[in-house]
């Protein structure tokens, strides 16, 4: 019997909109199984429901922005004391201080992501992991896993289409500004 894939998804108080990237990236897979995406209520809740929320999750999405907020901090250590699998992302970009600390849990772990289209690739080709099961634990047929293979190399496709050289400043460069610099050597022409 197929089973339902549980999600877990924790975000910081600054990255409450991206929550709906992993709901988007969920809908835009190529298959139709049973998926359960949980949360905990923005009103907040008791620790022992949250650790009901995540207890029988197959997988945790932690989403790290600049600084650590209740009850993303719960969640985590919860997760982690459940030894649930938790795939741990972070903004890309300076962090509080208290959000470095936080960072520091976990050293070379996390992943990191720029943006949401950026944030949608990374959950998309973990969930296609996921769904690759070895025993086939969501009941996919063949036709839907060649699917998702698929799926997995258009997005592989796509992201090697957007890593190109940067031009501009991103790219690194000198900018010269001849016309209102004073010349290294000899006399500026024009002033009288």
């Amino acid at each position: 019997m197929a089973e339902i894939l549980r999600l877990f998804v924790s975000a910081t108080k600054d990255l409450e909109t991206e929550r709906a990237v992993i709901g988007r990236a969920v809908a835009e897979l190529p298959v139709t199984i049973g998926i359960e995406i949980r949360r905990t209520p923005v009103t907040g809740a008791a620790y022992e429901d949250i650790y009901e929320l995540i207890a029988n999750c197959d997988r945790v999405y932690f989403l790290m922005g600049h600084d650590i907020s209740a009850p993303s901090g719960a969640e985590w250590f919860t997760a982690w004391k459940l030894e649930r699998s938790v795939l741990a992302l972070r903004l890309a970009g300076l962090p509080t201080p208290a959000g470095q600390d936080f960072v520091r849990l976990l050293p070379s772990g996390w992943q990191r992501f720029r943006n949401g289209d950026e944030l949608g690739r990374i959950v998309t080709l973990d969930l296609i992991n996921i769904l690759n099961h070895p025993t086939n634990r969501y009941g996919l047929t063949i036709t839907e896993l060649e699917m998702l293979n698929a799926h997995r190399q258009r997005i592989n496709k796509t992201r090697q289409k957007e890593i190109v050289d940067p031009g501009g400043a991103e790219g690194g460069g000198i900018l010269l500004d001849l016309g209102h610099r004073e010349p290294d050597t000899g006399v500026l022409l024009g002033e009288e």
